[in-house]
Parts: C-alpha cells; sequence; structure tokens
C-alpha cells in the first residue's frame, strides 16, 4: 500500500492502473496499424492525435476507476470483471463521441477509432487474464508478525479469515505476558530467538504492536532493533486504518486522535472543497434536471397531482446544527403518521413503486444537490442523521459526535464501504469509516469517492 494525500491506495492496483494507462493512451495508434496495415502511411499521424490520445486516457480511466476496476475487492467473479470493462468501454465510446461531435477538429476517423477500441478492449483483457492467472498474489504481499495473540491481534485474525484480495499475510502470532490465546493456537510462533533474529529469519516485512496489556511483556528495546533493521512497525488501530480503510471505534482512545496525522482543515482546504461542490453540483444538476423532471412526472402519476413531491426531514449538520434535507419522495405520505423515526428496511412496505426504483438508482437523492449549494451539505461527507437516532448514538457510542465536525455529503466513504444501516452495530460500523475519511480528508479523496459511487449506482448496491 502507498499513500496519496493520506489515502492508502493498493500498490498492486496502481501499477494496473498505469499500465491501463499506456494501453488507453497508445489505442490510436494501434488503431492507426490496423486500419491503414499493411501499408502504415498513417501512422506518421499519430503525433497529430496525441490530444484525442490524451482525452481517451482520461475518460477510459475514468470510467475504469468508475466501474470499480481498480478495486482490491471486487465482486461477481470472472463474469462481473468482464461487464465492468464492457461497461467502461461503453461509457468511454459515448463520450468520445460527443467530444468528436463537440469538437470535430480533434475526430481521429471512424476506422481509425474502431480499430482503437478495439485494441484497447483487446489489450485491456489480456492484461487483466496474465494478472489474475499468473501473478502469484501471495508473493507481492507483506509478511506479518503480530505481537499479541488476545483480543486485539485476534481482530487482526479476523479480518484475515474474512477480507479478499489482501495486500498482507499474517506470518503468526506472538503471545505477550499472560494475555489469554484468542487466535488460531496453530499460528502461534515460539520465540526461541530474540525478536530482531527471528523476524530477519522470516523475512518479515512488518510488525504490528497489538498486545491486550501493553504494560506487560511489551519488548521495546527489540522491537527498536526490528524497526532500525528497516521493518515498518505500526500499531492496531494504524493497521486497520491502512488496510480496512477505517478507524475502530473499540480499540479508539483519545491519545492516538491527539497524536496521529490528519483532521487537517485549513482555509484554503475549505475554499477549494466548497469549490469543488458547487461544480460537481451544477454539472450533475445539468445532467440529470431530464431524470428529475422525469421522477416528478412519475410520483405525480403514482400518487396523484396533489401529493408531495419532495420530502424535506430535519437532519444534523455540521457542528450538530439541524437543517432540511430535500429528497424526492419514495415513501407513501403516510409512511410516520404516527410521529415515530424509524429506519428503512429491507423490502419496506411503506415505499412506493417509484419510490423503490428511485432508491435503488439513488435518483431520490438528486435534489440534495440544493442543499450543496445552499452550504448545508457537502457532495462528499458523512451521511446526514435525524436528530432523533443522533442524541441516542451519541449517549453510546464513543466519538460519535465527532463525524459532525465537517460537513454531511450526498454521498460518502462509508456509503460506499458499508451496506444501507439500519441499527444501533450498523451506525457503529459506519462510523469508523466516517471517521477515516474525517481524519483524512482531502480533495483526491472526494474525488475518488465520487467515481467509486458510480459503481454504486450503476451495480445499486446498498440500495433500501
Amino acid at each position: 500500500m502507498i499513500r496519496i494525500f493520506r489515502h492508502y491506495v493498493s500498490s498492486v492496483y496502481l501499477l494496473v492502473f498505469l499500465l491501463d494507462s499506456g494501453t488507453f493512451f497508445s489505442a490510436f495508434y494501434w488503431g492507426g496499424i490496423l486500419r491503414y496495415f499493411p501499408q502504415g502511411t498513417e501512422l506518421a499521424l499519430f503525433g497529430e492525435r496525441a490530444v484525442a490520445s490524451t482525452i481517451f486516457t482520461v475518460i477510459m480511466l475514468v470510467s475504469t476507476t468508475g466501474m470499480g476496476l481498480y478495486e482490491r475487492v471486487q465482486s461477481g467473479g470472472d463474469a462481473g470483471l468482464l461487464l465492468r470493462i464492457l461497461g467502461a468501454f461503453m461509457a468511454g465510446t459515448i463520450a468520445m463521441g460527443l467530444v468528436f461531435y463537440g469538437f470535430p477538429e480533434v475526430f481521429v476517423g471512424r476506422g481509425v477509432f474502431g480499430y482503437a477500441l478495439l485494441a484497447a478492449l483487446t489489450l485491456m483483457l489480456i492484461s487483466r487474464f496474465v494478472f489474475l492467472k499468473f501473478v502469484d498474489r501471495r508473493a507481492l504481499r507483506r509478511r506479518v508478525l503480530v505481537l499479541g495473540a488476545g483480543y486485539n491481534a485476534n481482530m487482526i485474525h479476523d479480518f484475515e479469515q474474512r477480507a479478499a484480495n489482501l495486500n498482507f499475510w499474517v506470518v503468526g502470532f506472538v503471545q505477550m505476558g499472560n494475555e489469554p490465546c484468542r487466535v488460531n493456537p496453530l499460528k502461534l510462533c515460539e520465540l526461541k530467538t530474540p525478536l530482531h533474529e527471528f523476524a530477519l529469519k522470516e523475512e518479515i516485512d512488518e510488525i504490528v504492536v497489538a498486545p491486550d496489556d501493553r504494560r506487560g511483556g511489551l519488548v521495546v528495546d527489540e522491537i527498536l532493533d526490528c524497526k532500525m533493521s528497516g521493518m515498518q512497525v505500526v500499531d492496531l488501530l494504524s493497521f486497520f486504518e491502512r488496510e480496512a480503510s477505517l478507524i475502530r471505534v473499540d480499540c479508539l482512545h483519545p491519545s492516538w486522535l491527539v497524536f496521529s496525522d490528519g483532521f487537517q482543515y485549513s482555509g484554503v482546504q475549505e475554499l477549494g472543497k466548497r469549490a469543488f461542490d458547487i461544480l460537481a453540483s451544477l454539472g450533475l444538476l445539468l445532467v440529470a434536471w431530464p431524470i428529475m423532471l422525469l421522477a416528478t412526472l412519475a410520483i405525480l402519476l403514482e400518487s396523484g397531482y396533489k401529493a408531495p413531491v419532495f420530502y424535506r426531514q430535519t437532519r444534523v449538520g455540521k457542528q450538530s446544527q439541524p437543517f432540511q434535507v430535500v429528497k424526492f419522495r419514495s415513501m407513501r405520505t403516510d409512511a410516520e403518521q404516527d410521529g415515530k423515526a424509524r429506519w428503512a428496511t429491507k423490502n419496506d412496505d411503506r415505499v412506493t413503486r417509484v419510490g423503490r426504483f428511485m432508491r435503488k438508482t439513488r435518483i431520490d437523492e438528486l435534489p440534495q444537490l440544493f442543499n450543496v449549494l445552499r452550504g448545508e451539505m457537502s457532495f462528499v461527507g458523512p451521511r446526514p442523521e435525524r436528530p432523533e437516532f443522533v442524541e441516542k448514538f451519541a449517549e453510546t457510542i464513543p466519538y460519535y459526535a465527532e463525524r459532525h465536525r465537517i460537513k454531511p455529503g450526498i454521498t460518502g466513504w462509508a456509503q460506499l464501504c458499508y451496506p444501507y444501516g439500519s441499527g444501533y452495530q450498523d451506525a457503529i460500523e459506519k462510523l469508523q469509516y466516517d471517521l477515516y475519511y474525517v481524519k483524512n480528508y482531502s480533495l483526491f479523496l472526494d474525488f475518488l469517492i465520487m467515481l467509486q459511487t458510480i459503481e454504486v449506482v450503476v451495480w445499486g448496491k446498498g440500495a433500501r
């Protein structure tokens, strides 16, 4: 993993990203070869197509990123991967068609463009096949040694068992002091030599310090020897922040928050985020207004012309200030006639037929763009919750109020990483992703979340 603007990115998939960049940029070169084979007279014109190649590269990288092709965890297997690739090329073809229509001077010819698409698709499929079939992913993973075998160490053990396509694998666990063993006993390492010698022998790349009690059995001098020998040493919270892109609240302590990096909000950053919000919202409104008009007509046809089209509800914003969020109404008008706040559940009978489709496609969220333009929300941030739920969670969940340090968003890191939340435990899980976003906020992360939101909308993940 490497860190870009405080967000961890898989180095393996970053390499794939760079290879795809080269494939897309050279597509018109191969298109010229195939179109004019065997004469090859058009190869000299490749330099004149540099602008078109650059535009095509940017469009295709946005499409492939939006389809989740550079994520470590991808659902659907090989069939899902193929559908994502084809979907990215369809979106890229449409976008390039619009570019050629609006700027005819960069048009390369239908024949060259067609062969370029074919060449890029073929090369991308071949590279993915080689990557999936011949790269030993285990050999690319970091070798990790965990100091601890109790409750904290078991978090890593469970995470390794549940998650797929990880960038690490645990060589073993070292029991510290008198802590009980909660990990697989077969993974325990008995140190018959100093820690430094054992780590060198086992070619350890990283040591995770995760004892249940640091006051007993923590060999600081030996850990320092490992650090000075080039091995990376991290604590449990930093390990999960990097590998799972979350901050675990069940072992979080104030001193870690105080001394860790992040939580940087300068005036320039806030100005940049506000400009990003306005541009993104106006851009989406220009594209989505026909969809919003159709949604309005569909609601009126189903519920009658006297029924409300929009739904306004009090939510908690930045610094715990309430505001009125605006959405397309997706539930019956009597959904909460008794005045009690309820979570939306799977197959909720309060949702209308039109509302079910809008929730699945996230169309019901579009009116929140006006909340963004008014400055009540951001395009990206923690999802705003109702005051009734916030009051309850703030009393029982540690650090829950910290998610309100910034403006809530239409989409967010928790929405990408965790399915729809409908209860207390879900609120805890989503808070861990929200804290990660609050700590590591950057425009780079905002842009990455927006691209990955395309995948959520296209594949209907987590909708209710």
